[in-house]
């Protein structure tokens, strides 16, 4: 951890240089000069791949805590038989069986019949109980926005969410008048799931390697491809066969600010941003907006010029524009015409279902000719804005 805290540090001090510098090659017009603009850059670039590094060694330090852990609980009383076998896809010979399908072509008879708890109506099995938790932490990991959001696992079927339409309110009354009815009006969001599938290859060499890890590797490029594609679907989706993302022009964000260039942005836009959302959301509120965005804004000042970007000093916590914290999208649009630029809110508003397990399929046949085995998984997932006013966009002029 002193590691991070020192990268924190330097970090911060090449920002604090970073602004002094600019301050000084700033000329009486405001603008700096090629040079000392590429100079900036290149402190800037440092600062971008410190940050990186130290997110790196934060998501090590995770791992590291998560490996020292016991492999087991002491025991501290009287052993008994009494305790409760664990049964189902978290049983110990579900997983047993789980993995010798996965690497076996043709498995005998008593594995199938250990997975008939997991067996999916399409021939594929659900993950094992542990795996699947392993899975969802690297798809947070992948994507940042299961970190930000509500996830829900739903069984079947469309799931209603109950949403207050409008508010009752209160009035004053003469003695013994009447008092007026005005009851919370109620409507529902429905949240269903859609596909999401991907499939890999593996040589059967590899496969039959006992020294290669298959469940350590499929955890791994599954979870970067779902969560990568999730990501792109919670920002840019249309729900037209995939889930209705915040950007979306049916179903997504509220536009909170308008800015007045097509490719800049000022800080009173970012303030106009701000203060488009109601104060109870702005509590939990956060910023999302693209690298480059980032960079834009980390030269803006507020009146009495200060820096409107600081950079966080303490492991693990997020840098800030306005004391709330910012996360960077590769999904959110760059500064261009028209383009939803940044979004600003409390994204526990934005529901993510996932419906049932996920499921794993193995293909011994389809790729027999190159000596290879496919393996397909698959997921039903969903996303929504189930209270738009609680996001709000940055939205660039034409």
């Amino acid at each position: 951890m002193s590691k991070i805290l020192e990268l924190r540090e330097k970090r911060n001090k090449i920002w604090n240089t970073a602004k002094g510098f600019l301050d000084q090659k700033r000329g009486a017009d405001g603008l700096v000069s090629a040079e000392a603009a590429t100079e900036y850059d290149k402190m800037e670039a440092d600062m971008v791949a410190l940050g990186k590094e130290i997110e790196r060694l934060e998501r090590q330090a995770a791992y590291d805590l998560e490996m020292a852990k016991p492999t087991s609980a002491p025991i501290l009383g009287v052993p008994s038989n009494s305790a409760e076998a664990k049964t189902g896809r978290a049983s110990d010979d579900y997983k047993k069986a789980f993995w010798n399908v996965m690497r076996s072509k043709n498995p005998h008879y008593d594995i199938k019949n250990a997975l008939e708890v997991g067996e999916d109506s399409e021939g594929g099995y659900l993950v094992p109980d542990e795996f699947e938790r392993t899975l969802v932490e690297g798809l947070e990991d992948e994507n940042i926005f299961r970190r930000l959001a509500n996830v829900i696992t739903t069984s079947s079927g469309d799931r209603k969410i109950p949403v207050v339409a409008s508010k009752g309110t209160a009035s004053w009354v003469d003695e013994e008048g009447t008092i007026p009815d005005t009851d919370d009006s109620f409507g529902q969001v429905s949240i269903g799931a859609y596909k999401l599938a991907t499939m890999i290859k593996v040589s059967e060499e590899l496969l039959n390697d006992s020294v290669f890890n298959l469940e350590a590797y499929i955890s791994r490029e599954f979870a970067r491809r779902i969560g990568t594609k999730e990501e792109e679907a919670f920002f840019t989706g249309d729900g037209l066969g995939k889930p209705t993302g915040i950007l979306a022009a049916v179903g997504g964000a509220q536009t909170g600010a308008t800015t007045a260039g097509a490719t800049a942005i000022i800080m009173d836009e970012v303030i106009d941003l701000f203060y488009s959302l109601k104060a109870p959301y702005r509590n939990r509120a956060s910023f999302i907006m693209n690298d480059s965005t980032v960079k834009a804004i980390r030269k803006l000042k507020d009146g009495q010029g200060q820096y409107l970007w600081q950079p966080s000093v303490q492991a693990g916590t997020p840098d800030t524009i306005l004391n709330r914290p910012v996360y960077t999208s590769a999904y959110m649009p760059a500064i261009a015409a028209t383009a939803k630029t940044v979004a600003f809110g409390d994204f526990s508003y934005y529901w993510v279902a996932d419906r049932q397990g996920r499921v794993f399929k193995r293909l011994n046949e389809l790729f027999a000719v190159t000596g290879q085995v496919g393996f397909i998984a698959t997921q039903r997932v969903d996303g929504k804005l189930v209270l738009p006013e609680s996001v709000k966009v940055l939205q660039q002029h034409v």
